[in-house]
């Protein structure tokens, strides 16, 4: 059993990590900039790390491709000891050690257990497959290059998913002061409220409906805070770090004029420029080799094969014997039960497919850069439409206000209207934080959203 002294030590240091803990300042976060921001995602986002490997999965695809063109040699080193008489025979044969004891028929029939080490060095070339190999490289060089339209389309994603969640910490930023600007205006309504129930001017379901907006206020408060640190943790898995990172950003919302081309243009522009239909078009043209690659299956192999080999009774070269072979292999497939026709119509189906897959993917892309267009346009008039509500809203609380004061209207009236000027604001910010998310999604259907893009740089 601890005595009282050792009782308080044991407290003492149960409590001096933590207060020692909260001695420590806590960490600033670090300022960033929608530049800077960008800059990090396209260094350490997951996705881009995907993207680069699988370019580099199909770079090397290139190479292993190209190495069928090259002679393939191999060596070996095989040790072996038996009394196989067909193995013993061919065994003294190779070591240069037969004799003419060794035709006895009890030598022949069972022989003693024999030893050997084979050193043998081989090598074989395809001199042709009927363009196999090279529709096979042509084939992986699209690949390469369609894995390198894929990089650039996921580099403008990631930048899209950076300028969202970036633009949503400061709309949260936003709705935070809107909704702490709110309470504040509900607490005066309230006091009002107070006052006139404390002076008999109104009655107290008065003072009970202020109230319960008052607290109503103070849940979007809670609501809005959460709001921003969810949009903040958003941030940092699209920046791709981790979620307890701390970001200030030093921008704050507010209206900015970025140009907006004409639609056809944007059309024109997606049609050319998309990585993504560039690397379908790729993955078209990697299709077309394949369906020649089954097509030269068809054809003549013509192989050429070369061996040189030791054999000798002990792992020390000596005491035994040595033979080379070369030729050249011409290989024709008769028959193979229809299974070449059977994969020339495989790949030609294939072709078909990636053909179609190609027309939707233009009808898409159309169809992507219309509704980014008209997202664009419809929330540039909400900013110019919800600009001019903010001042007739804080105009309206304004008479009412002074209306409730002097008796001539209700305080469901007053409530209304201070209801009215919250919306206003909220509808404000939102329309702004909209336009710059969609003039993003414009870029990024137009295929020209990049770190430079205007709706990126300050």
């Amino acid at each position: 059993m601890k005595t009282p002294g050792k009782l308080v030590l044991s407290v003492i240091a149960l409590l001096l990590p933590l207060a020692v803990a909260s001695a420590q300042p806590t960490a600033e976060p670090s300022s960033l900039t929608l530049q800077q921001a960008v800059k990090i995602a396209l260094e350490r986002n997951p996705l881009r790390k995907v993207a680069i490997a699988d370019t580099k999965v199909a770079s090397a695809d290139v190479r292993v491709v190209r190495s069928f063109l090259m002679p393939h040699l191999s060596f070996s080193e095989t040790a072996t000891r038996g009394n196989d008489p067909v193995y013993v025979f061919g065994t003294k044969l190779r070591q240069q050690r037969f004799t003419t004891a060794d035709f006895a028929l009890n030598q022949l029939n069972t022989p003693l257990p024999f030893g050997n080490f084979t050193t043998r060095f081989g090598g074989s070339w395809n001199l042709f497959d009927s363009f196999a190999s090279w529709h096979g490289i042509n084939r992986a060089r699209q690949m390469n290059e369609a894995a390198g339209h894929q990089l650039d389309r996921t580099d403008q994603e990631i930048v899209y998913r950076v300028v969202s969640a970036y633009y949503e910490v400061l709309l949260a930023s936003k709705q935070l002061e809107v909704a702490e600007q709110a309470a504040k205006t509900s607490q005066a309504v309230m006091e009002r409220s107070q006052a006139r129930f404390d002076s008999g001017l109104v009655v107290e379901s008065d003072l009970l409906t202020a109230k319960v907006r008052m607290a109503t206020r103070q849940q979007e408060v809670i609501q809005a805070r959460n709001n921003l640190e969810l949009a903040r943790a958003q941030l940092n898995t699209a920046l791709g770090v981790t979620v307890e990172s701390t970001f200030q950003p030093t921008e704050a919302l507010a209206e900015r004029a970025l140009p907006v081309p004409a639609l056809p243009e944007v059309e024109m522009q997606a049609l050319t420029n998309r990585p993504d239909l560039k690397r379908i078009a790729a993955e078209e043209a990697a299709q077309r080799q394949s369906v020649s690659i089954a097509k030269s299956s068809f054809g003549p192999r013509v192989n050429a094969f070369a061996g040189w080999e030791m054999d000798n009774p002990t792992f020390v070269a000596g005491g035994g014997g040595n033979n080379w072979l070369g030729g050249i292999e011409v290989q024709f497939d008769i028959f193979q039960g229809g299974a070449k026709r059977a994969e020339l119509s495989r790949q030609r189906a294939l072709e078909d497919k990636v053909v179609a897959m190609k027309q939707a993917a233009s009808d898409r892309v159309r169809l992507e850069v219309r509704r980014a267009y008209y997202d664009v346009d419809t929330s540039r008039q909400q900013v110019e439409v919800a600009r001019a509500a903010i001042a007739q809203a804080q105009e309206s609380l304004r008479i009412n206000q002074d209306r409730y004061d002097s008796g001539l209207t209700t305080i469901t009236d007053l409530l209304g209207a201070e209801e009215a000027a919250r919306r206003s604001q909220t509808d404000y910010w939102e329309a702004v934080y909209r336009f710059h998310t969609s003039y993003a999604g414009l870029e990024l259907a137009g295929g020209t959203l990049n770190p430079q893009s205007p709706v990126v740089m300050p």
